[in-house]
């Protein structure tokens, strides 16, 4: 498996790991596509989804990353599906997670924000020290910037989105759970999530070089 640390990658066409990466992906979409708890709310939560993978589809070989990295991204999007089935308030791994620490709500969209932050940020710092010529620290430091403003512009596009598209809709979707300052903490969570990555990467893998 390719990592940060290998200055060139292998096309998608010739990476065996890759393709099966794919069609597990894949598998794992279509499973959390059947039957979901509400259809609407699992399309909204997909909207991004699509784009995302319309994004690595046309950017994957013009703009490759490490194994690792599609790997981290791989993971996100699973974690995500699950979410995106049941809603991230009726998360089967979240009522485990309440019951297990005695905890008032189910926490998995906090997770998933943290993971958000945690999964994502080392592919961001790995495409800007790649393909946009950025050093070990400015890249981190951009990355940084990267997740917590696409957290924050996320929580606004939920709002927007919730309220105008379907404000029936809305509870399920923002997934609040009476928290009044629920996307406040789910954007603290992604940044926290992002520094322990970059803490990681600064500690124990070499900076990336351009391909």
């Amino acid at each position: 498996m390719t990592t940060a640390r290998n200055a060139e990658t292998v096309p998608w066409a010739r990476n065996g790991f890759l393709k099966w990466l794919a069609a597990l992906s894949a598998m794992i979409w279509v499973a959390g596509a059947i039957a979901p708890h509400y259809r609407f709310d699992w399309l909204l939560e997909n909207l991004l989804v699509f784009a995302a993978v319309a994004a690595i589809v046309r950017w994957r070989d013009r703009r490759p990353l490490s194994d690792l990295a599609w790997l981290l991204i791989a993971i996100f999007l699973a974690l995500h599906t699950i979410g995106a089935h049941f809603t991230y308030s009726e998360a089967p791994p979240g009522f485990w997670l309440r019951d297990a620490l005695a905890l008032e709500r189910n926490h998995y969209d906090r997770v998933i924000h943290f993971g958000f932050g945690l999964l994502i940020v080392y592919p961001v710092r790995e495409y800007l020290m790649r393909h946009a010529g950025a050093g070990g620290r400015l890249g981190g430091l951009m990355a940084f910037t990267v997740i917590a403003t696409a957290s924050g512009l996320y929580e606004i596009v939920e709002w927007l989105v919730a309220t105008i598209v379907s404000p029936e809709a809305a509870l399920a979707y923002l997934g609040t759970q009476g928290d009044a300052f629920d996307a406040q903490k789910d954007a603290a969570l992604a940044m926290c999530g992002a520094v322990c990555t970059l803490w990681l990467s600064r500690h124990h893998f070499a900076p990336p070089r351009a391909a």
